[in-house]
Protein backbone atom coordinates (compact mmCIF):
# COMPACT_ATOMS: atom_id res chain seq x y z
CA UNK A 1 0.00 0.00 0.00
CA UNK A 2 1.75 3.24 -0.71
CA UNK A 3 0.90 5.75 2.04
CA UNK A 4 0.18 9.46 0.37
CA UNK A 5 3.21 12.12 1.63
CA UNK A 6 1.66 15.79 1.99
CA UNK A 7 3.88 18.63 2.43
CA UNK A 8 2.70 21.29 5.14
CA UNK A 9 4.18 24.51 6.13
CA UNK A 10 4.18 24.50 10.01
CA UNK A 11 6.06 22.95 12.41
CA UNK A 12 5.70 19.61 13.40
CA UNK A 13 5.79 17.12 16.68
CA UNK A 14 4.66 14.18 18.04
CA UNK A 15 0.84 14.42 18.97
CA UNK A 16 0.43 17.73 16.89
CA UNK A 17 -3.12 18.23 15.14
CA UNK A 18 -2.60 19.51 11.94
CA UNK A 19 -4.85 20.99 9.39
CA UNK A 20 -3.35 19.73 6.04
CA UNK A 21 -3.83 22.04 2.85
CA UNK A 22 -7.34 22.12 0.93
CA UNK A 23 -5.79 20.49 -1.87
CA UNK A 24 -4.35 18.09 -0.21
CA UNK A 25 -7.62 17.39 1.88
CA UNK A 26 -9.71 17.21 -0.65
CA UNK A 27 -7.72 14.62 -2.54
CA UNK A 28 -7.49 12.38 0.41
CA UNK A 29 -10.97 12.46 0.94
CA UNK A 30 -13.03 12.93 -1.80
CA UNK A 31 -10.29 11.46 -4.69
CA UNK A 32 -8.59 8.37 -2.49
CA UNK A 33 -11.47 7.86 -0.09
CA UNK A 34 -9.90 7.29 2.72
CA UNK A 35 -11.36 7.38 6.13
CA UNK A 36 -9.99 8.18 9.54
CA UNK A 37 -7.05 6.46 10.98
CA UNK A 38 -5.67 6.08 7.59
CA UNK A 39 -1.95 6.44 7.55
CA UNK A 40 -0.01 9.03 5.49
CA UNK A 41 3.01 10.83 5.89
CA UNK A 42 3.91 14.68 6.61
CA UNK A 43 6.75 16.47 5.58
CA UNK A 44 7.53 20.46 6.39
CA UNK A 45 10.56 20.92 3.69
CA UNK A 46 13.26 20.26 6.87
CA UNK A 47 14.48 16.92 5.90
CA UNK A 48 12.72 15.06 8.32
CA UNK A 49 9.38 12.95 7.19
CA UNK A 50 6.67 12.42 10.11
CA UNK A 51 4.02 9.29 10.40
CA UNK A 52 0.48 10.72 10.82
CA UNK A 53 -2.86 9.54 10.36
CA UNK A 54 -6.21 10.80 9.51
CA UNK A 55 -7.88 12.19 12.82
CA UNK A 56 -11.01 14.80 10.98
CA UNK A 57 -12.24 14.25 7.83
CA UNK A 58 -14.98 17.73 8.10
CA UNK A 59 -16.83 18.88 4.74
CA UNK A 60 -14.27 22.25 4.98
CA UNK A 61 -10.96 20.62 6.15
CA UNK A 62 -9.49 17.60 6.87
CA UNK A 63 -6.97 17.22 9.33
CA UNK A 64 -4.22 14.67 10.38
CA UNK A 65 -2.47 13.51 14.43
CA UNK A 66 1.69 13.44 14.46
CA UNK A 67 2.50 10.24 15.68
CA UNK A 68 6.72 10.17 15.75
CA UNK A 69 9.10 12.82 15.93
CA UNK A 70 10.30 12.94 12.84
CA UNK A 71 12.70 10.99 11.07
CA UNK A 72 15.69 12.39 8.95
CA UNK A 73 15.45 11.51 5.39
CA UNK A 74 17.89 12.25 2.68
CA UNK A 75 17.33 11.85 -0.86
CA UNK A 76 18.98 14.85 -2.12
CA UNK A 77 21.48 14.86 -5.04
CA UNK A 78 24.90 15.51 -4.40
CA UNK A 79 25.13 18.13 -6.61
CA UNK A 80 23.96 21.56 -5.53
CA UNK A 81 22.08 22.57 -8.92
CA UNK A 82 20.57 25.92 -9.11
CA UNK A 83 18.34 26.59 -12.01
CA UNK A 84 18.09 30.16 -13.35
CA UNK A 85 14.74 29.94 -15.81
CA UNK A 86 13.91 32.57 -17.67
CA UNK A 87 10.15 32.86 -17.01
CA UNK A 88 7.82 30.46 -19.48
CA UNK A 89 4.33 31.24 -20.15
CA UNK A 90 1.82 29.67 -17.81
CA UNK A 91 1.80 25.64 -17.91
CA UNK A 92 5.17 25.64 -19.27
CA UNK A 93 6.82 27.28 -16.00
CA UNK A 94 4.84 24.66 -14.20
CA UNK A 95 6.06 21.82 -15.86
CA UNK A 96 9.65 23.25 -15.62
CA UNK A 97 9.23 23.90 -11.87
CA UNK A 98 7.60 20.39 -11.54
CA UNK A 99 10.25 18.54 -13.64
CA UNK A 100 13.24 20.38 -11.87
CA UNK A 101 12.04 19.39 -8.94
CA UNK A 102 11.56 15.98 -9.42
CA UNK A 103 15.03 15.88 -11.04
CA UNK A 104 16.86 17.66 -7.75
CA UNK A 105 17.40 20.76 -7.89
CA UNK A 106 18.23 22.76 -4.95
CA UNK A 107 17.18 26.24 -5.77
CA UNK A 108 15.59 27.51 -8.43
CA UNK A 109 15.55 31.35 -9.73
CA UNK A 110 12.99 32.68 -11.95
CA UNK A 111 14.31 35.55 -14.17
CA UNK A 112 13.06 38.17 -16.47
CA UNK A 113 15.30 38.54 -19.44
CA UNK A 114 15.35 39.94 -22.09
CA UNK A 115 13.11 38.10 -24.40
CA UNK A 116 10.75 37.34 -21.37
CA UNK A 117 7.25 37.52 -22.36
CA UNK A 118 5.07 37.61 -18.89
CA UNK A 119 4.35 40.74 -17.07
CA UNK A 120 5.01 40.71 -13.17
CA UNK A 121 4.19 43.48 -11.51
CA UNK A 122 4.20 43.17 -7.20
CA UNK A 123 0.41 41.60 -6.84
CA UNK A 124 0.63 39.37 -9.86
CA UNK A 125 4.33 38.42 -8.48
CA UNK A 126 3.05 37.06 -5.03
CA UNK A 127 0.34 34.35 -6.39
CA UNK A 128 2.49 33.50 -9.16
CA UNK A 129 5.44 32.74 -6.38
CA UNK A 130 2.47 30.92 -3.90
CA UNK A 131 1.14 29.09 -6.75
CA UNK A 132 5.16 27.85 -7.57
CA UNK A 133 5.91 27.02 -4.43
CA UNK A 134 2.70 24.55 -4.24
CA UNK A 135 3.63 23.27 -7.41
CA UNK A 136 7.27 22.50 -5.92
CA UNK A 137 5.74 20.88 -2.81
CA UNK A 138 3.47 18.62 -4.52
CA UNK A 139 6.81 17.49 -6.77
CA UNK A 140 8.33 16.44 -3.29
CA UNK A 141 5.33 14.76 -2.69
CA UNK A 142 5.13 12.47 -5.51
CA UNK A 143 9.77 12.19 -5.62
CA UNK A 144 10.19 11.47 -2.07
CA UNK A 145 12.21 14.39 -1.39
CA UNK A 146 11.92 15.81 2.30
CA UNK A 147 13.83 19.09 1.63
CA UNK A 148 12.02 21.49 -0.93
CA UNK A 149 14.10 23.23 -3.42
CA UNK A 150 14.84 27.04 -2.33
CA UNK A 151 12.49 29.24 -4.48
CA UNK A 152 13.91 32.75 -5.34
CA UNK A 153 11.65 36.04 -6.31
CA UNK A 154 11.77 36.95 -9.88
CA UNK A 155 14.82 39.11 -10.32
CA UNK A 156 16.23 40.28 -13.84
CA UNK A 157 18.99 38.75 -15.22
CA UNK A 158 21.92 41.54 -14.99
CA UNK A 159 20.28 42.42 -11.13
CA UNK A 160 20.99 38.59 -10.22
CA UNK A 161 24.55 37.80 -11.96
CA UNK A 162 25.51 41.08 -10.14
CA UNK A 163 25.03 38.96 -6.84
CA UNK A 164 26.60 35.72 -7.60
CA UNK A 165 29.75 34.75 -5.20
CA UNK A 166 31.52 31.41 -5.08
CA UNK A 167 28.79 29.18 -3.82
CA UNK A 168 26.96 30.00 -7.47
CA UNK A 169 29.78 26.41 -8.47
CA UNK A 170 29.87 26.35 -11.99
CA UNK A 171 28.69 28.77 -14.04
CA UNK A 172 26.56 27.64 -17.38
CA UNK A 173 24.09 29.55 -19.63
CA UNK A 174 22.26 27.50 -22.01
CA UNK A 175 23.49 28.49 -25.76
CA UNK A 176 23.06 26.42 -29.16
CA UNK A 177 26.19 28.06 -30.02
CA UNK A 178 28.07 27.24 -26.81
CA UNK A 179 31.16 26.49 -26.14
CA UNK A 180 31.17 22.89 -24.58
CA UNK A 181 28.65 19.93 -23.91
CA UNK A 182 28.06 18.23 -20.60
CA UNK A 183 30.70 15.64 -21.10
CA UNK A 184 33.44 18.48 -21.52
CA UNK A 185 32.69 20.10 -18.30
CA UNK A 186 35.45 19.41 -15.29
CA UNK A 187 34.38 17.75 -12.06
CA UNK A 188 32.50 19.94 -9.90
CA UNK A 189 29.65 19.58 -7.37
CA UNK A 190 27.92 22.77 -7.44
CA UNK A 191 26.52 24.59 -10.44
CA UNK A 192 24.13 27.31 -11.87
CA UNK A 193 22.42 26.61 -14.99
CA UNK A 194 20.56 29.50 -17.27
CA UNK A 195 18.05 28.69 -18.84
CA UNK A 196 16.29 31.67 -21.18
CA UNK A 197 12.33 31.31 -21.45
CA UNK A 198 10.65 30.64 -25.18
CA UNK A 199 12.95 32.23 -28.04
CA UNK A 200 16.16 31.66 -25.84
CA UNK A 201 18.34 34.24 -24.23
CA UNK A 202 18.92 37.34 -26.04
CA UNK A 203 22.85 38.74 -26.92
CA UNK A 204 22.43 41.49 -24.13
CA UNK A 205 21.45 38.73 -21.84
CA UNK A 206 24.48 36.45 -23.34
CA UNK A 207 26.63 39.64 -22.94
CA UNK A 208 25.67 40.02 -19.65
CA UNK A 209 26.46 36.66 -18.60
CA UNK A 210 29.67 36.38 -20.71
CA UNK A 211 30.91 38.97 -18.30
CA UNK A 212 29.59 37.19 -15.44
CA UNK A 213 31.81 34.45 -16.27
CA UNK A 214 29.34 31.95 -17.34
CA UNK A 215 29.91 29.20 -20.21
CA UNK A 216 27.88 28.63 -22.96
CA UNK A 217 26.73 24.98 -22.51
CA UNK A 218 24.95 23.00 -26.05
CA UNK A 219 23.06 20.30 -26.24
CA UNK A 220 23.79 18.75 -29.10
CA UNK A 221 22.31 19.84 -32.71
CA UNK A 222 18.85 20.58 -32.15
CA UNK A 223 17.34 23.99 -31.01
CA UNK A 224 14.88 22.52 -27.52
CA UNK A 225 11.69 24.64 -26.38
CA UNK A 226 12.40 26.26 -23.30
CA UNK A 227 10.25 23.43 -21.31
CA UNK A 228 12.73 20.62 -23.16
CA UNK A 229 16.22 22.35 -22.47
CA UNK A 230 16.81 22.69 -19.28
CA UNK A 231 15.06 19.59 -18.24
CA UNK A 232 17.68 18.12 -20.66
CA UNK A 233 20.45 19.56 -19.10
CA UNK A 234 19.12 19.16 -15.62
CA UNK A 235 19.10 15.53 -16.40
CA UNK A 236 22.53 14.84 -18.26
CA UNK A 237 24.48 17.09 -14.93
CA UNK A 238 22.84 14.86 -12.86
CA UNK A 239 23.69 11.62 -14.72
CA UNK A 240 27.46 12.78 -15.15
CA UNK A 241 27.99 14.84 -11.84
CA UNK A 242 25.12 14.02 -9.66
CA UNK A 243 22.95 10.70 -8.79
CA UNK A 244 20.75 9.57 -12.03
Amino acid sequence: MRIPRICVFESLARGHEVVLPPQAGEHLARVLRLDRGHPIVLFNGDGFEFRAEISQLGKRAVSARVLDDGIATDRESPLRLTLAQGVARGEKMDLILQKATELGVSRIVPLITGRTEVKLDAERTARRLAHWQAVIAGACEQSGRSRLPVLEEPMRLGAWAATLDQASGLRLALDPAGSCAPRDLPTFDAATLVVGPEGGLSDLDLTLLDQADFRGLRLGPRILRTETAGLAAITALQAIHGDL
